[in-house]
């Protein structure tokens, strides 16, 4: 999951959903948050009792596996970005293609309603990001040095991202102009912002979760339609030419055409595969469990 939510286009959710983990997280992050809900209202031993609740043997783990994948590959993709951006932007561009087909699979109801809402949010998402112009070093000029409320505000929106299965909340970071900000700001350990970031995380999951929980429950076609429209809109900002990630506008291929071509397809089958496993586990799981039952 922690390797994932590096790579804008992979969802850590989605990694989570297809290893048939990802109720256990949110369930556990839900738990976490009533707690911290409580203990914010000095209700110490109505706190204390729901984190006695919280599955700790299972998000720790979790958490230092997450942890660990994103201070030892944020080096590398900040370095790839910088050197390759256009062939990173191909890599991109296939892991969000590709996780847009995983998300897909997920919809329970493929509805004249949920195409539409599809539809919709991807065109306004694509519209949206053109009124954006010039290059995205340019926009990242204009929050040169971030302060660090602005960390705080990107982590509890990217943090809701990563959760979400279809959806990447490093994705989001770089709609938001945040990404390199942020990679840069773990490279190279600063851990105002680094902590800053984490905060923001913190209470993001805490107000989202119970809604994430709600909407997921109560309308989950339709807000998972929603999630893929944004990923199919979003696609424009990964479309490799004319500079790649260092750039929002739209032109036709030109050298480097080959390679950028070649990532896209690897990170599309990267996708794929990992559903195609996870599958696998989650099926493994079930069958673990029916056993485990008989024998009971």
């Amino acid at each position: 999951m922690g390797a994932a939510d590096v790579v804008p286009g992979v969802s850590g959710g989605t990694v989570a959903l297809v290893f048939g983990i990802y109720h256990r997280l949110i369930e556990a992050i839900r738990t976490g948050s009533r707690a911290l809900g409580r203990l914010l209202k000095f209700d110490l031993s109505g706190g204390l009792a729901l984190l006695r609740e919280v599955e700790w043997k299972f998000l720790l783990p979790l958490l230092a596996g997450v942890l660990t994948a994103v201070a030892a590959l944020s080096g590398v993709v900040q370095h790839l970005l910088e050197n390759n951006p256009i062939e990173m932007a191909g890599l991109f561009l296939g892991l969000v293609a590709g996780s847009v087909v995983v998300a897909w699979k997920l919809l329970d109801r493929r509805d004249p309603f949920r195409v539409m809402v599809l539809v919709a949010v991807s065109v306004a998402t694509f519209v949206l990001l053109g009124l954006r112009k010039g290059t995205s070093e340019e926009s990242v000029n204009q929050i040169d040095n971030p302060s660090l409320w602005v960390f705080f505000l990107s982590g509890a929106v990217a943090i809701c991202a990563m959760i979400l299965p279809g959806i990447s909340g490093s994705f989001i970071l770089v709609t938001l102009g945040m990404y390199g900000a942020v990679l840069g700001s773990v490279n190279e350990r600063d851990l105002l912002a680094v902590g800053a970031v984490t905060l923001g995380c913190v209470v993001g999951l805490a107000l989202f979760s119970q809604v994430l929980h709600w909407a997921l429950s109560q309308h989950y076609s339709t807000v998972m339609a929603a999630l893929i429209g944004l990923m199919v809109g979003s696609l424009r900002v990964l479309w490799p030419w004319p500079a790649g990630v260092d750039s929002t506008a739209l032109a036709a291929p030109s050298a480097p055409v080959t390679l950028p071509l070649i990532l896209v397809v690897v990170g599309f089958v990267v996708v794929v595969v990992i559903e195609i496993v996870g599958k696998k586990f989650e099926h493994r799981s079930t069958i673990d469990e029916a056993d485990e039952l008989r024998s009971v």
